[in-house]
C-alpha cells in the first residue's frame, strides 16, 4: 500500500507541475488585447472597447455553440480561415495586380502571384501591436479589407444566408455589427500575427492557412507525437502490468450454485430503472442531434428538404450533442457528470463565430 501511495503522490505531483507549465506558457504566449486599432494615416479603425463588445455580441448568437474561433470551427464558414477576416484576398490581390502589373490576379503567372501572396504574407504576418500605448497600427489597404468585411458580415448577420444556416436579422444594429466585425479582426489578427521575436502566430500558425504562412510547426508535429506516443506507451504498460499479475490471484473453488441465483432487486434498485431509461433516451437523441448537426454543415438550414432549423436551431442541436443538460435529473436526486467547456445557445438557427 506504501509504494501504492507513493506512485499515486508522484502521479499527482508531475501532472500538476505539467499543468502548472503548460498554464504558465498560455498566459505568456496568449494574444494581447488591443485598446484600438488604427490606420498608418490615423484613422481609428477600431476603438476603446469595441472588440470586447464584438465579443458578447458573438456570445448573444451561441458563442462556442455555432462554431469556436481558432478552434475546428474556425475552418467554416461564412468567415473562414484567418485571412478572411483581416484582408480579404481577392480585393488585396486585385488592388496590387492591377497597381503593379495592370491586370487581374488569377491572370498572372505563379510567379507574380507568388510575389503578391508574399508581400500579403508579410503584411499581416508583421506585429505591429505596441505595448506602451496598446494600439494595433494597420496600413490602409487593411482597413479598406476591413470596411469590405464589415459590408459583407452585415449582409450575412442581417439579411441572412441559407447555406450558414443564418436567418434573416440575426444581428440588424449597424453598430453591434460593427462590433462584431472588430472581434472577428481581433482574432484573425492573432491567428495570422506573429509573436514578438517569434516566427509563428499567437494561436500558433492556426487556423492552417498557407496563403499567409500558417503551417504546421515542428513543435506542433513533436508535441503531437509525443503526446499519441506517451498515450500508447501508458496504456500498453497498464495492460502489461495487468497481465503480469494475473498469473498471481488466488483461484478460489467455484461455489456448487450460482451466488445469484437467489437475488432478488431491492425496492431502491428497481427504482433507477427510470433512470437507465432516460439516461438511454437522452443519449439516443444525443446521438440523432449529431446527425443532424453534421447535415446542416452540408444543407445550411434544411434536412434533405425539410426546414429543420425552423425548428430545431444549430445552435440548439450542436449545443444537445456536445453537452445534455443534467439539472432536470439532479433535481430528482440522480447524479451524472455533466461539464462543458462551451456557452448555451439562445438563438435562432446557426451563426458562425470562427476567424
Amino acid at each position: 500500500m506504501k509504494r501504492l501511495w507513493t506512485a499515486f503522490a508522484l502521479v499527482m505531483i508531475l501532472s500538476f507541475v505539467v499543468l502548472g507549465w503548460i498554464g504558465t506558457r498560455i498566459y505568456q504566449a496568449m494574444p494581447p488585447l488591443p485598446a484600438r486599432v488604427v490606420t498608418t494615416d490615423g484613422t481609428v479603425l477600431v476603438d476603446q472597447g469595441e472588440i470586447q463588445a464584438g465579443q458578447n455580441v458573438w456570445q448573444s448568437l451561441g458563442g462556442m455553440e455555432v462554431g469556436s474561433v481558432w478552434g475546428t470551427g474556425a475552418m467554416w464558414p461564412p468567415t473562414g480561415p484567418p485571412t478572411g477576416c483581416t484582408g480579404r484576398r481577392s480585393s488585396s490581390y486585385g488592388r496590387w495586380s492591377k497597381a503593379d502589373f495592370g491586370t487581374e490576379y488569377d491572370q498572372l503567372d505563379r510567379e507574380k502571384q507568388a510575389q503578391l501572396q508574399g508581400r500579403l504574407t508579410t503584411a499581416m504576418r508583421t506585429n505591429t501591436y505596441d505595448p506602451v500605448t496598446h494600439t494595433v497600427n494597420v496600413s490602409p489597404i487593411r482597413a479598406e479589407a476591413f470596411q469590405a468585411n464589415l459590408k459583407h458580415y452585415s449582409d450575412v448577420f442581417a439579411n441572412g444566408r441559407a447555406e450558414y444556416a443564418i436567418p434573416a436579422a440575426a444581428v440588424s444594429d449597424p453598430d453591434r455589427l460593427r462590433k462584431l466585425s472588430a472581434f472577428f479582426f481581433w482574432t484573425s489578427w492573432s491567428a495570422s500575427t506573429n509573436r514578438l521575436n517569434e516566427e509563428i502566430t499567437f494561436t500558433h500558425n492556426w487556423p492552417y492557412e498557407p496563403l499567409v504562412g500558417n503551417r504546421p510547426t515542428g513543435e506542433t508535429v513533436v508535441w503531437t507525437g509525443v503526446s499519441i506516443i506517451m498515450l500508447l506507451a501508458g496504456i500498453s504498460a497498464m495492460v502489461w502490468w495487468y497481465a503480469a499479475r494475473k498469473s498471481e490471484e488466488e483461484r478460489s473453488p467455484l461455489p456448487e450454485a450460482d451466488p445469484l441465483g437467489s437475488w432478488v432487486a431491492t425496492p431502491s434498485q428497481k427504482a433507477t430503472i427510470k433512470y437507465f431509461w432516460v439516461v438511454s433516451a437522452l443519449i439516443l437523441v444525443q446521438m440523432l442531434l449529431g446527425v443532424v448537426t453534421a447535415h446542416y454543415g452540408v444543407e445550411g438550414d434544411g434536412f434533405y428538404g425539410i426546414p429543420l432549423s425552423d425548428w430545431l436551431p444549430y445552435s440548439v442541436t450542436r449545443t444537445w450533442h456536445i453537452r445534455w443538460d443534467c439539472s432536470g435529473l439532479r433535481r430528482r436526486g440522480w447524479r451524472r457528470d455533466c461539464s462543458s467547456a462551451h456557452w448555451s445557445a439562445n438563438t435562432n438557427r446557426r451563426g458562425s463565430a470562427s476567424a
